[in-house]
């Protein structure tokens, strides 16, 4: 069984788990992979929205495993890496069933971001994130719906990846809004995330892009210390790729993006544990329930002008990014936030995070958080986007950038 190695402070792997809070409360799970795979000698964990048998998907909410049976399989991403060889060890805090974006649990607490120790980690995909960054796994599995796996790689400094919609199989995962639904992926260096990556998406590193198109809308909506910092990236990918170019990523507006996912995605959600919350009244905090009572209430004239912008939004990548083609912008607006900050606080940072993350559950593009820059000692990422079924070209380009460091 691989063994995370200790931290620089001499702790055991359970020692810093317990300072990390990576993990769900409880024996941990560990499970073999397959011996002789591609992945052999890997170790890693699953947000606990997937399902391994014989262990409750809890989904960040305690109130939720009680409502649903114990599965008897594992879901497909865990298959899939233990097939390959990896190994399994634990499963990672979520934000209550994947609805938040900054990685605050009142349930499970909120786990520690290794890279800025005093700032949130970032959600839903908190628990994966925050064990890659401590090093208590090499890879670790995340969902990804309005953003929750490009924002916790940007605030924890990892690579992560939302695939195509729909490339990777999310059976045996817990559905969140299924439009957007995907499974992404954690790591710490390119060459274990390529490696991982070509197991998940059954296709090798492809070919380099050969045009780079700069959102200039995203540059200048973040905040000017992340555009700066993220300046050196860029000339990087330019000396890969070739001169960029700039163009409008969302010409309605970022924000109107940002408006229709935030439209769409709360209805699915709603539709997806209505029945839970009708039968079993459970616990919820504060942000997640009026989440749901948003999208119970969506009135349909609403829905339908977003349904329509998703179109636009589509049409309009399908026009930036032919094969061969990368758009590049910052992940997040700016470094994750500071930890227990006040809901009034949090609300106005979670819709600007928004306006860099709709693009991924509207138009089911894959993107790709490069990590590399910081703003005051915390990291920030790049992103690079690909049309629909490029991913691999992205995978290409990481493990390029990560070479010409």
């Amino acid at each position: 069984m691989h063994r995370p190695a200790e931290d620089d402070q001499g702790m055991t792997g359970a020692e810093a788990a317990d300072r990390v809070n990576a993990f769900v409360p409880g024996p941990r799970i560990r499970i073999a992979g397959k011996a002789g795979g591609p992945l052999s000698g890997l170790s890693f964990a699953a947000k606990d929205l997937f399902d391994v048998a014989g262990v409750p998907t809890a989904g960040g909410n305690h109130d939720f495993a009680r409502f649903n049976p114990v599965p008897d399989r594992h879901g497909f991403a865990v298959q899939t890496l233990l097939d390959a060889g990896a190994d399994l060890v634990g499963k990672t805090i979520t934000d209550e069933v994947s609805l938040g974006i900054l990685g605050e649990n009142p349930f499970d607490g909120t786990p520690l971001n290794s890279a800025a120790p005093e700032r949130v980690p970032g959600g839903s995909s908190s628990g994966s994130a925050a064990a890659v960054a401590a090093g208590l796994c090499d890879i670790a599995l995340g969902t990804d719906t309005g953003g929750s796996v490009r924002v916790p790689a940007s605030f924890c400094g990892l690579y992560g990846i939302r695939p195509t919609h729909g490339r990777v199989s999310v059976e045996g995962m817990l559905p969140q809004a299924p439009s957007s639904d995907t499974t992404g992926w954690f790591a710490r260096d390119a060459e274990t995330f390529a490696r991982v990556s070509t197991i998940m998406l059954g296709e090798a590193p492809g070919a380099l892009p050969t045009r780079l198109i700069i959102a200039s809308d995203a540059f200048g909506f973040a905040d000017p210390e992340v555009a700066q910092a993220l300046r050196p990236m860029v000339a990087r990918l330019e000396a890969i790729v070739g001169p960029a170019s700039e163009a409008l990523m969302a010409p309605q507006g970022l924000s109107v993006w940002a408006r229709a996912q935030r439209t769409l995605q709360p209805v699915e959600a709603w539709q997806t544990f209505q029945r839970w919350i009708e039968s079993d009244n459970p616990r919820l905090a504060f942000s997640v329930a009026a989440g749901l009572v948003a999208g119970a209430q969506m009135p349909a004239g609403e829905r339908n002008w977003a349904a329509m912008m998703r179109l636009e939004a589509q049409a309009r990548l399908r026009h930036l990014l032919p094969p061969g083609t990368i758009l590049c912008l910052p992940t997040t607006p700016f470094p994750a936030p500071l930890r227990g900050l006040p809901l009034p606080v949090l609300q106005p940072l979670r819709d600007r995070i928004s306006c860099l993350c709709a693009q991924g559950g509207l138009t089911g593009c894959p993107q790709l958080n490069l990590p590399g820059a910081s703003v005051a000692g915390a990291p920030v990422g790049l992103s690079i986007i690909a049309g629909r079924g490029e991913d691999a070209s992205l995978i290409a380009t990481a493990l390029a950038m990560e070479n010409a460091a």
